[in-house]
């Protein structure tokens, strides 16, 4: 009720007959009661969470398990046809990338197509989302091998392929204590792709654990401070680091995988270095799929709206490439480097290495964020457009379940794609059955055909990596349209990618979170303060810079801040008011007090003389106006020192005969108010719910007071 009573004493108007001209309609608001006791909405929030009935369980398991609601009410006649042709296309399409994507994440091919399996599984059982296709996305693939390179380095596995075969077959003998793999006779018995494997699936159990506890404690809110403008440019420079990572595949180069902090322009140096060792049969079938693949990926672009389906060129390339690359020897022949035994059939499910998990914890909460914020906003996006909805939390389940059961067979990172989502919605996807049947298609792959693709190059499978970051290489073609739009998110994307492909993604993510956030700060710390003027014949004021004539009332200054106030801009706040009103109250009175000094100096030298009455002129100098009105509409909240900073305002003019009107302040900053004693200072501390009241009444308090004067 107190803030009843504030409000009502801001509409009472001096007595008398300049009354009648000021407030003809007073408004009276009391605020709900609110209910603050911390222990009644913890034992409520208890009862709610602990109770337990048949139909809470029940509500709980179906939203737990989404497909126990859709799939009974699936309509077959309707969606069947749809489902069966978007899921065999990005089955189709997905195979190849599978193969491709491996390559980045440091694994054999084998464990990419496991990992596009099991992904369309669970997220059939788990996801929300009836359009997204989740399985590998290049970026993570990324993020994942750099871990994996670096912790094969660790385990010893850098060494030369002799020297690590001598160590293997000698571990038996030579003291567990002298060995460089990891320090124990185990780790030397799994090769280097196993131990790869190991390290790719514990990151992604880790992974996966983090989402699923972002799920749980409900704390999707993360993924806001990644916007799109930060995202676009950490997936532009990490695109620049996965074209670097494929380039020596395109040269048939043997170098070292770089990591850490610059590994872009180290492995540029290497490649250069080691130019003169190029492959001349890599580099011209290299070339020949550029050709192809580029102009048939614009075809299909340009022809979507007419084609029922997209040409599936990377399969027709991956099957021409592997029969030439077979029939021609290529391997034997001119020592092209090539894809190896991809075995048939699933190999045993083991637990992800405990011991390393201290090792990749640290690395797997990027991937985790990076992850749940890409599959969160694709399935928003194509829900709004499909006019369904999504649970933000069950899908950091899903995504989190994708990673989590996988790692046991030999899986690693997986999230949403777009690419693959544009794809699979275009081709007519109704439900989730169609992530299914691309698992049906990939399971046939794993079955029966994954063993003929052993005389496959890697460079086929590198230009088919980078041709599928086109998308995202060619967002500097957006630049100059998103530069008009808004140059904070254009600089937000240029230093995001310039971090993310100079320093490391790792990094560079965390740089562009940095910078976003103090983009938001800085915006704060210096916004726009413009004065107001009167729209004739309305009761709207706008800014006096922005538009053009605009009224003002004498005596009146219009003042308005947009931004919130608290401790980072309460000098900003001051200080624009000061300059905007010409006044600063605290030079006012300064001067007058020194005024007032020489005054007494004066007297005591001739207590008669003309000088006193100019010093007495200069301290009653007019002001030019009487009443200042802050317009608190854009102010969204208050802390203890824009409170602090108000007070100080008021009473600073209140002393040099100006009075200060608040207007348009929203609930919180009444609150906030209230709580910080804002107006035991005076009674001439008002609050109003419009300018124009504000106006009004201190046109009719300067009446009345000019009255109260002549009389």
């Amino acid at each position: 009720m107190e803030e009843f009573n504030h409000v009502h004493s801001v509409t009472e108007m001096p007595e008398g007959d300049d009354a009648k001209c000021s407030f003809q309609n007073r408004m009276f608001l009391e605020p709900q009661e609110k209910k603050r006791s911390v222990k009644a909405l913890v034992v409520k929030q208890a009862k709610k969470s602990c109770s337990c009935t048949p139909a809470k369980v029940k509500d709980y398991v179906f939203s737990f398990f989404p497909v126990l609601q859709w799939l009974p009410k699936y309509k077959l006649r309707e969606y069947l046809l749809g489902d069966i042709m978007s899921g065999v296309i990005v089955g189709v399409l997905l195979v190849p990338q599978s193969i491709a994507y491996s390559l980045l994440a440091g694994q054999e091919p084998i464990y990419g197509l496991y990992t596009a399996f099991f992904a369309g599984i669970i997220y059939f059982i788990f996801g929300t989302s009836r359009h997204i296709s989740v399985g590998i996305f290049g970026v993570l693939c990324l993020m994942v091998g750099q871990v994996v390179d670096r912790e094969l380095q660790r385990a010893g596995y850098d060494l030369e392929p002799d020297a690590l075969s001598v160590l293997t077959d000698t571990a038996g003998y030579v003291n567990t204590t002298i060995s460089p793999v990891n320090r124990t006779s185990q780790k030397l018995l799994c090769d280097k792709s196993c131990y790869a494997i190991t390290v790719g699936a514990t990151m992604t159990f880790i992974a996966g654990v983090y989402q699923v506890a972002m799920g749980f404690f409900q704390v999707g809110f993360v993924s806001v401070y990644l916007s799109d403008s930060l995202l676009s440019g950490f997936v532009t420079g990490a695109s620049f680091t996965i074209l670097t990572s494929q380039a020596k595949y395109l040269l048939g180069l043997d170098i070292p995988r770089s990591g850490g902090i610059g590994s872009v322009i180290a492995t540029w140096i290497n490649i250069f270095r080691n130019i003169r060792k190029t492959n001349i049969c890599d580099l011209i079938t290299s070339f020949l799929c550029f050709l192809v693949l580029i102009p048939t990926k614009e075809l299909n672009e340009h022809f979507k709206s007419r084609l029922k389906a997209p040409i599936p060129v990377e399969l027709f390339v991956i099957v021409a490439a592997t029969l030439a690359s077979h029939f021609g020897k290529l391997r034997e022949t001119y020592g092209s480097s090539v894809a190896g035994h991809i075995p048939t059939g699933f190999l045993p499910p083991s637990p992800p290495d405990w011991n390393l998990i201290p090792n990749v914890a640290l690395d797997a909460i990027p991937i985790a964020i990076i992850g749940f914020a890409i599959t969160v906003s694709l399935s928003e996006m194509f829900a709004k457009k499909h006019g369904y909805s999504v649970k933000a939390n069950q899908e950091m389940y899903a995504i989190g379940f994708c990673n989590i059961i996988p790692s046991f067979f030999h899986c690693f990172t997986t999230s949403a794609a777009l690419a693959k989502t544009l794809v699979k919605e275009s081709t007519g996807c109704r439900t989730q059955m169609s992530g299914m049947l691309t698992s049906l298609v990939i399971l046939l792959v794993l079955l029966v055909i994954a063993p003929l693709f052993y005389s496959l190059q890697k460079c086929v499978l590198a230009v088919i990596t980078i041709v599928n970051l086109r998308g995202a290489l060619w967002k500097f073609k957006d630049l100059p349209k998103m530069w008009y739009l808004s140059r904070v998110d254009t600089v937000i994307w240029i230093v995001t990618m310039a971090s993310s492909a100079l320093i490391s993604t790792e990094i560079g993510l965390l740089v562009g979170v940095c910078f976003s956030m103090l983009c938001v700060i800085f915006r704060t710390q210096r916004p726009e303060a413009p004065l107001l003027g009167w729209v004739a014949e309305s009761e709207t004021y706008e800014s006096l810079s922005a538009y053009k004539n605009l009224q003002t009332k004498p005596g009146i200054v219009v003042f308005r801040f947009e931004a919130p106030l608290y401790y980072i801009n309460k000098e900003c706040f001051k200080s624009t008011l000061y300059k905007q009103t010409g006044v600063n109250p605290v030079w006012v009175k300064t001067a007058k007090k020194k005024t007032a000094k020489r005054m007494l100096r004066e007297k005591e030298v001739d207590s008669g003389g003309n000088e006193t009455s100019i010093s007495m002129d200069f301290v009653s100098e007019p002001l030019g106006f009487h009443t200042i009105v802050i317009d608190c509409c854009a102010v969204q909240f208050l802390d203890t020192a824009g409170i602090g900073t108000l007070k100080e305002v008021c009473r600073d003019y209140r002393e040099i005969d100006v009075q200060v009107l608040l207007a348009q302040c929203n609930p919180s900053v009444r609150s906030s108010l209230i709580r910080g004693e804002f107006f035991k200072e005076g009674e001439d501390h008002l609050l109003f719910h419009s300018v124009h009241q504000a106006v009004d009444f201190a046109l009719g308090s300067q009446g009345h007071s000019g009255t109260s004067a002549s009389k």
